[in-house]
């Protein structure tokens, strides 16, 4: 890893996979979190990740801002946090950020390294789409639930490419395969359509996504929210084909026995990434004029639960 200094800005569940997967290479990789608990527990017990991947890693290297990076700026991000900060880590990144540095956004959602891209040129932008489910069961401990190999990763310009080659190449050396595509939207599209659909419906009604997808009221909506997501894909440049809601359906099933992360946000009453999932979909096909009805009920239902309990937590401080 010698033309890389690295950083990952975001140790929650996905976060600490990435950084567990740098750090068995490399030890030295920067980890930035703003908990200070969080530090405290990874420098005494390093990062721990079971189930279909294994490692168990030392951290030495913790900031709780990205602003103590300024002696040691790194020319690698990995930025692993929820998409609602990601405004606010671009700026912050401005602090650190040097002519040549690669920022990868490995976070849910659409549009992230289009945020990238605005903030610090083409160039530096590149996208990762992970295909692994985990679960957190501890600071520093998740459990990697699934793990649909490869994940895939792409720049926005064709001169990043030989740059991107190394950094999948980081990650498949230490077990975690990934693979340099020309088109990472396209994979992105690809996976986000149905995290677009269950994300919102899941939420709003606490269901697994197997459960919501075989109870026929909520699987009527799944249906009519997938079709459109994919209207707005091939408005936006990506047509799917037919096949592709098979395949869709087939991943889920694999997947399927557990709620979405979204859930776990409305029932902690915290922010969700809704913007940037069926939120993005809505924002997309009003851009191409592609309606989409049940995508932007279940994008609003969401966004009002998640207004409410917001607008509690405000009243109450």
């Amino acid at each position: 890893m010698r033309d890389f200094r690295i950083a990952v800005i975001g140790v929650g569940a996905t976060g600490a996979v990435q950084a567990a997967a740098l750090l068995k290479q490399d030890p030295e990789i920067l980890c930035i979190d703003p908990r200070p608990s969080l530090g405290e527990v990874l420098r005494k017990e390093g990062i721990t990740i079971s189930g279909a991947i294994d490692y168990h890693v030392p951290v030495r290297s913790f900031f709780p801002r990205i602003q103590d990076l300024k002696d040691l700026p790194p020319n690698l991000i990995f930025v692993s946090t929820k998409t609602y900060h990601l405004p606010q880590v671009l700026d912050e990144i401005k602090d650190v950020f040097t002519p040549g540095t690669k920022i990868v956004s490995t976070q849910n959602g659409l549009g992230t390294e289009d945020l990238l891209a605005e903030k610090f040129g083409m160039d530096a932008a590149f996208r990762m789409s992970l295909n692994f489910g985990v679960s957190l069961k501890a600071p520093g401990h998740v459990e990697m639930t699934f793990f649909n190999r490869p994940n895939y990763l792409g720049g926005l310009t064709r001169e990043n490419r030989a740059a991107g080659l190394k950094i999948a190449r980081l990650f498949t050396d230490s077990g975690l395969d990934t693979e340099f595509v020309d088109d990472i939207k396209l994979h992105v599209w690809r996976k986000m359509i149905h995290k677009c659909t269950v994300s919102s419906l899941c939420a709003v009604t606490d269901m697994t996504i197997k459960e919501a997808l075989d109870y026929p009221p909520t699987r009527e909506i799944a249906d009519a929210c997938f079709n459109e997501a994919m209207a707005v894909a091939k408005a936006m440049g990506y047509d799917l084909g037919e096949e592709y809601l098979k395949e869709c359906i087939g991943y889920l099933d694999k997947v399927g026995a557990h709620k979405d992360s979204m859930c776990s946000d409305i029932a902690n009453r915290l922010p969700t990434e809704i913007d940037f999932l069926g939120g993005k979909v809505v924002e997309y096909g009003r851009a191409k004029g592609v309606p989409t009805p049940f995508l932007t009920a279940m994008t609003n239902l969401v966004k009002a639960m998640e207004d409410s309990y917001l607008r509690e937590k405000v009243k109450g401080k």
